[in-house]
């Protein structure tokens, strides 16, 4: 489910469902943060995540995806990802749709291979991202690119995704190794540091109204007649009716 492998300073962390193409369910996303946390007490100095087989990550899978369970367990590890003091990379192998493209947009750096492609396809299923994952989205891809993806269901190749900003590189999992033993023989509190005020300065929490009244409507989205006929039609192997309650 989750493949461990030291490489000197850099732990990568390889995501292996092949059967549900690196879909995320609650169990890896508890093996994710347990192993993150896992290699920083081991010393590690750089992180990279990246997919086995074609896949990077197909996003949640979909039979857990409408849980409560699984909510708190995706967002509890996207932010020991987004905390985690060291640089971490995501090498795009391929896909990563949905849940994905949020472990994407969790790490600090992002390397695509050729096969790579983003999106955030909720408004087809009545679900919705939380406000930290938009945000992420608009600073790093730009707001069209965000609206683009989130309001159209658009989908970024990796060549795009370089374009707009979303990726630093394009390249081999291979390459975002060699990257990250670069980035891990860097200054590591400097590393730490820089990190820190970059996520304060470009990431700061909305002021505690506005904060709750976005908490609220993306409560409102998991709770809506949306949310169940979105679940409904998956279940019938349907096209979803949505009337916006």
């Amino acid at each position: 489910m989750l493949q461990v492998n030291p490489h000197a300073d850099v732990v990568v962390l390889t995501l292996d469902r092949p059967e549900k193409r690196n879909a995320l369910n609650t169990e890896l996303c508890r093996r994710i943060d347990a192993a993150v946390r896992e290699a920083l007490a081991g010393g590690a100095r750089a992180l990279v995540f990246t997919g086995a087989g074609t896949s990077f990550c197909s996003g949640a899978d979909l039979g857990e995806v409408y849980t409560a369970e699984f909510r708190e367990a995706l967002y509890g590890m996207l932010r020991t990802v987004t905390e985690a003091p060291v640089a971490v990379l995501a090498a795009v192998n391929g896909p990563a749709i949905g849940a994905g493209t949020q472990l994407a947009l969790a790490a600090d750096l992002r390397i695509a291979a050729p096969g790579a492609l983003f999106g955030l396809p909720t408004a087809k299923l009545g679900l919705a991202v939380d406000p930290w994952t938009i945000r992420r989205l608009a600073l790093l891809a730009g707001n069209g690119t965000a609206r683009a993806l989130l309001l159209a269901c658009d989908q970024l190749t990796a060549e795009r995704a370089r374009e707009v900003g979303l990726v630093e590189r394009l390249g081999s999992p291979e390459a975002a190794v060699e990257w990250a033993a670069e980035v891990a023989g860097l200054a590591p509190l400097t590393v730490a540091y820089s990190k820190q005020v970059l996520n304060r300065a470009f990431e700061t929490e909305l002021d505690e109204a506005l904060d709750k009244e976005l908490r609220t409507a993306f409560d409102a989205c998991w709770a809506s007649d949306d949310f169940a006929e979105g679940r409904r039609a998956r279940a019938e192997k349907r096209p979803p009716r949505f009337l916006g309650r």
